[in-house]
């Protein structure tokens, strides 16, 4: 190899066979520095420690988590049950509310103490959000409040002694709460929301009202699990919520003129519809159409409210959901339909664009698509909400704007998307967004052609984009990528799930597999682990060189034609490729010889395994006027510019 000595490490005699190609390969697989790149001359480095084929060093399996990447006989998760009464007052913008929390420990410790969210304190001007501009970082600058204002937080009666950090709470405990047992407590509070809010909540000035969508609202406990232990990074804005799936109560008192959506199914229609609406109401949810269930014309008209004076008390129960959201308006138009089962409905204003009109049938396809291609929707309703956010999701409601067909479609099918990751599979999105957004984003490409009926690879988007490579990898947790959240978080882990199914293992094998792995994380928590090794597990095949390129660091990929000799006799041409950088794909080339006929070749990842240059001798003698590398660009290729050789 150009002359060079390697040093060797001999393996011991007990290393494992797997282990055993890692040495072997981390010998063999040597990465190559340029010094003239455009003639190909290298100078061999080699590395002894690993290559990209390297297998990736996960935690260790065990009971709770198997090594299979599903979850073990002893998993656990805790369960956090709610029971909520609040109210708005829009004069004030204030919301109080009061909460019954039960804590069920399923875990196999004691536990002292919990931690509790007051998401609402990033938006106080000492927080740590704020002096980080965390808020400045996901949409312009908020309008500073003071926070959640605790009235009590109390057991049985008797107060609790809590301690407030940040966006965070503690509540001690009066004794241990022993594995397999619960505890019931009781908190107060208030906050008021500002007129400006930087991300997922806020009001929105109409001409004949306010919309108020109002989320990550209410004291909410902490994860507690069996990887970190209780989960709690504060809320600085990028990063969004890791929380426990548990049942919730929900009462919602607002002015009798408004309309109210929220999280979970409605339990007193007839105590805040009128007797006409209820009627309409019915026939949606068997409708595969859209029916009015007020109509802009009734917006303002005393009649479209049920008669009587004073506010009115919405109540909504939910199952099985890591949180809850609602919004309220005097000003909500309000259409459904059905689709197996689920009312799905849209709530917008009537300023809002004409395109809203057609929001539940968007809401609809989508849903039904997902459900095709993954798994049944687990909720009865489903709600597209217009208002001040741009786009946000909690189960069963999603806040959305949008102007046109398409812009309201793709940010629709975005947030409903959620619905699946992460509210059905429990992702920790402060530490892993792409897991949540990056999946979320794949899922879209497919959808989005459901409803522009796009081919069925469709959305337009190209699987050879060439990815920036700005040293960050994809693990990143959110909070700490900046403005590469887009890139880091969204764009690149759906393009690498593209390239997987529709290149690398192909459409059957990868839909197998990734239901396979939403199978058996549903209503769970897995980490990046459980999903390498599902993915491996269901599709068979080793992929830890493309986690580790793809996901874990921050590779480029770099493939390129090397040095092409024209055959002799009746021997066809040798041509050597090259891989300039360390994420290696699978290698696609076309040489056109002089008559004009083509040969083409598409060898596995594997050709790369032992080193990163690779020779292919072609079948026919005939000369070679061109060989390309990728020509149909598949690859997120750094530099295309070496992907081509021509004849002179």
């Amino acid at each position: 190899m150009n002359g060079v000595e390697l040093p060797i490490r001999m393996p011991s005699p007990n290393t494992p066979p797997r282990a055993l190609r890692a040495v072997l390969l981390a010998t063999l697989a040597l990465p190559l520095s340029a010094q003239r790149r455009d003639d190909f001359a290298r100078t061999v480095e080699p590395r002894t420690d690993q290559t990209i084929f390297t297998e990736l060093t996960l935690p260790t399996p065990n009971r709770l988590r198997t090594a299979a990447g599903a979850p073990g006989p002893d998993y656990w998760q805790q369960q956090v049950d709610y029971a909520i009464e609040a109210s708005i007052d829009p004069a004030t913008r204030t919301i109080s509310g009061k909460e019954r929390v039960t804590y069920h420990n399923n875990s196999p410790e004691a536990l002292e103490y919990l931690w509790v969210h007051l998401e609402q304190n990033v938006l106080r001007q000492d927080s740590l959000g704020s002096q980080i501009g965390g808020g400045r970082a996901v949409g312009g600058a908020s309008e500073p409040s003071d926070g959640v204002r605790i009235g009590a937080v109390s057991a049985g009666g008797s107060p609790l002694s809590y301690q407030v950090y940040d966006t965070m709470m503690r509540v001690d405990l009066p004794q241990p709460l022993a594995a397999g047992k619960k505890f019931d407590f009781d908190i107060s509070w208030q906050f008021q929301m500002p007129e400006r809010v930087f991300r997922r909540h806020g009001i929105l000035k109409v001409r004949k009202g306010l919309v108020f969508e109002v989320a990550q609202w209410f004291p909410a406990v902490a994860v507690y699990d069996d990887v970190h232990g209780w989960n709690h990074l504060p809320y600085l804005g990028n990063g969004e919520f890791y929380t426990n799936f548990g049942d919730y109560d929900l009462k919602i008192t607002a002015p009798r003129d408004h309309l109210v959506v929220a999280t979970g199914a409605l339990q007193n229609p007839e105590q805040v519809y009128t007797k006409e609406q209820l009627q309409r109401l019915e026939q949606a949810k068997t409708s595969a159409e859209t029916v009015i269930i007020r109509g802009k014309e009734e917006v303002g008209d005393p009649k479209s409210r049920p008669a009587g004076e004073g506010p009115l008390t919405w109540h909504f129960k939910a199952e099985r959901v890591r949180t809850c959201a609602w919004a309220t308006s005097e000003t909500f138009v309000l259409d459904a339909a059905g689709l197996d089962g689920i009312l799905v409905q849209s709530a917008y204003h009537e300023d809002a664009p004409g395109v809203w009109q057609q929001s539940t049938q968007m809401l609809r396809t989508a849903i039904a698509g997902y459900n095709k291609r993954l798994f049944p929707y687990p909720y009865p309703v489903a709600t597209n909400v217009a208002g001040v956010e741009g786009g946000m999701e909690y189960p069963m409601i999603i806040f959305c704007r949008g102007g046109n067909e398409r812009g309201l479609y793709g940010v629709t099918t975005h947030e409903i998307g959620h619905n699946w990751f992460p509210m059905l599979v429990n992702t920790d999105e402060r530490r892993h967004a792409w897991m949540d957004e990056g999946f979320n984003t794949f899922i879209n490409i497919y959808s989005t052609a459901d409803w522009f009926e796009a081919p069925s690879g469709g959305g337009g988007r190209r699987g050879g984009r060439a990815m920036p490579n700005p040293g960050v990898p994809i693990m990143t947790e959110a909070d700490h990528m900046g403005g590469l959240l887009g890139m880091l978080g969204y764009q690149k882990p759906a393009d690498g799930l593209r390239l997987l199914r529709e290149h690398i293992l192909g459409a059957e094998r990868f839909d197998h597999a990734f239901r396979t792995y939403i199978r058996r994380w549903a209503f769970k928590s897995p980490q990046p682990a459980d999903f390498f090794r599902t993915m491996e597990d269901a599709s068979g095949m080793d992929l830890d060189w493309f986690w580790r390129g793809w996901i874990v660091e921050s590779a480029a990929l770099d493939q390129a034609v090397g040095e092409v000799q024209q055959g002799q006799g009746n021997r066809g041409a040798s041509i050597t490729f090259t891989n300039l950088e360390r994420m290696v794909m699978p290698l696609h080339f076309t040489a056109t010889f002089e008559d004009g006929t083509t040969e083409s070749r598409q060898l596995p990842v594997q050709v790369w395994f032992t080193s990163n240059r690779v020779q292919q001798r072609l079948t026919t003698a005939k000369k070679v006027t061109k060989v390309e590398v990728d020509a149909e660009r598949i690859w997120p290729d750094a530099s295309r510019g070496n992907n081509v050789w021509e004849a002179k």
